[in-house]
């Protein structure tokens, strides 16, 4: 660590539980994060500042004006720009130590398999069940730690799903992929702005508690957040023995 970082990140090194080595680990960190949107966006800005080695960022859209009520990675100027690109750059200003590579594709079971191999934590920011439950799949098969979001309306919720844990749940415990879901989406169902930024900043924090070894995380856990009322909500998630995703892959 040089000079200039340990200026730029002293008021992590001063916690006595994160200190020298627990800056280091960040430094030497690669993550993953899917979607570069309401929850990404928070997500992406606290991993950069933080001080995460190399984000691999992967997002498919373009920027468009709706989604500046929330998205804050983005601006005004960026408009039609694609969404990687777009927070490639607010990252690199914030940041420009830190390691992006900005892929705008979407997902086919392969790459995503070899994307999560190469990490030490997966962020789920997506907003849609099927991604949800590949990016969860890939991450039971190489036993990488997932922090999951999402947020609609005024409703939040965010778990950790660690598979290095031998009885950690995965997220086809809690929502079954047999299971027909309704989809709802921000673009129908709309999404107060400072949620996504809740939960996405809560992601960030459970990231980097992974990725330090510091406190307790939200795994086996799942909190949910009544924004209208600033009410938490949790409840405690058990492994489904059952489970088609993670059941069969563990000892």
């Amino acid at each position: 660590m040089n000079d200039n970082q340990l200026l730029r990140y002293s008021r992590h090194i001063l916690l006595d539980a994160i200190g020298i080595e627990g800056q280091q680990a960040l430094l030497k960190a690669k993550v993953l994060v899917v979607g570069a949107g309401g929850l990404g966006s928070p997500v992406l800005m606290y991993l950069a500042s933080s001080g995460v080695g190399e984000i691999t960022l992967v997002d498919d859209d373009v920027v468009d004006l709706t989604n500046l009520q929330r998205q804050i990675a983005h601006n005004t100027e960026r408009v039609g720009m694609s969404k990687v690109a777009s927070a490639q750059i607010s990252i690199q200003h914030l940041n420009p130590d830190v390691g992006v590579h900005a892929l705008q594709e979407r997902l086919q079971t392969e790459r995503l398999s070899e994307l999560v191999q190469a990490a030490d934590v997966v962020f789920d920011c997506t907003d849609n069940f099927k991604t949800r439950h590949a990016i969860n799949a890939a991450c039971v098969q190489h036993k990488v730690a997932l922090v999951s979001g999402a947020a609609i309306g005024f409703d939040g919720q965010i778990s950790v799903f660690d598979q290095r844990q031998i009885d950690a749940p995965c997220y086809a415990c809690l929502f079954s992929p047999e299971q027909h879901v309704e989809e709802v989406q921000c673009s129908t169902m709309g999404v107060f702005a400072p949620l996504v930024g809740i939960i996405g900043t809560m992601q960030a924090a459970e990231g980097l508690k992974l990725l330090m070894g510091v406190g307790e995380s939200l795994n086996g856990k799942l909190q949910m957040l009544d924004a209208k009322r600033m009410e938490w909500s949790q409840m405690r998630l058990q492994k489904n023995p059952t489970c088609s995703v993670c059941t069969s892959t563990k000892s």
